[in-house]
């Protein structure tokens, strides 16, 4: 996603010796990620057991999410310089091998730490439906698609779908340690197991993917005056996101019943995230643009805990929910974008 100019906070500020490096992190978006997978091991799990295996994914994840901002700003070195002189990389406030070898470095930890944790995930119970190689190939898998995302597609109409299609596999990572507890509730595509996931849980993924698909969309052209209708499609592509993880109740049995309890709660996160994108659809000036999309990332973390209120325990939804508080403390100082 396009950065907007970077916002100058005072220099008392406690974080300034590190602000670089968060920044190129772009750090309160990775609470986004780890959100993600707690909410997919949650909805697959119905717990945070086996809690060595959800640190290893969790790891994962950060890494790999943190990897890929890097990566970004390596990749676009050259644009930087000339559009957007103040990031790290172009101002020499960070050198640039430093950050290329603490990208790729970070690429390859986040996919060690998915095989690791397949390695300690033994639940011999859930056999023969359980698949503890399940998260190395997923790591390994999102790791391809954030080296095609930075390096590859990023500026063609393959961009946005390539970072929603990441933020399905980091959903998919949090689920992967997880087996079916019948055969017939496992995904089959001619005879062959989509790689044993169950179809509330693929569902679930897609539907963050495309409500991140249209985070990436709507967040094209956010550092400029935007197109209304650009904009607008950005939402309808949110908006469906979110009505895909709705039908997951359909799928599935939640734990909290009835159903339109969960799609009451879907439908109060929506409205407050229609209200902020379609407000600053139809006036276009980058600030409102950018509070925009800094909202719809931010709702992300909302979503994941809905989610997790719906398949588990309400505590588990508490721990997503606060990683906001991390988030937005960060965003005074780092932005999102």
């Amino acid at each position: 996603m396009t950065s907007p100019p970077e916002y100058q906070r005072p220099s008392r500020s406690p974080l300034k010796p590190l602000l670089p490096m968060l920044r190129l992190m772009r750090l309160p978006n990775v609470f986004t990620a780890i959100a993600d997978v707690l909410m997919g091991f949650v909805f697959a799990r119905h717990s945070f057991s086996p809690g060595g295996a959800l640190l290893c994914l969790v790891a994962a994840s950060g890494l790999l999410y943190t990897a890929g901002m890097i990566l970004n700003d390596v990749f676009d070195l050259e644009v930087d310089r000339q559009e957007r002189p103040q990031r790290p990389l172009p101002s020499g406030q960070i050198p640039v091998a430093q950050a290329r070898v603490l990208g790729f470095l970070m690429l390859l930890m986040g996919v060690g730490f998915g095989w690791l944790a397949g390695y300690l995930y033994q639940d011999d119970r859930l056999m023969p439906f359980a698949f503890p190689w399940r998260s190395g190939v997923i790591a390994t898998l999102l790791a391809i698609a954030v080296l095609s995302y930075d390096g590859i597609v990023k500026k063609t109409l393959l961009g946005p779908l390539n970072m929603g299609l990441c933020r399905s596999l980091n959903v998919l990572l949090g689920m992967s340690l997880a087996g079916a507890s019948r055969a017939d509730e496992v995904v089959y595509l001619g005879g062959y197991s989509l790689l044993g996931y169950t179809a509330a849980q693929l569902v679930v993924a897609a539907g963050m993917g495309i409500y991140v698909l249209g985070i990436t969309i709507y967040a094209k052209f956010e550092a400029e005056q935007s197109n209304t209708w650009k904009l607008l499609l950005g939402v309808l592509v949110m908006t469906s996101g979110v009505v895909l993880l709705g039908l997951v109740a359909l799928l599935t049995k939640l734990t909290i019943q009835p159903n339109y309890v969960y799609w009451v709660l879907l439908g109060l996160l929506t409205v407050t995230i229609l209200r902020r994108t379609i407000s600053a659809a139809f006036d276009g000036s980058p600030k409102l643009v950018q509070g925009a999309v800094k909202h719809a990332i931010l709702s992300i973390i909302m979503l994941d805990a809905a989610l997790c209120l719906a398949s588990g325990p309400p505590p588990y939804a508490i721990i997503v929910v606060s990683l906001l508080a991390p988030a937005m403390l960060l965003g005074k100082w780092v932005y999102s974008t």
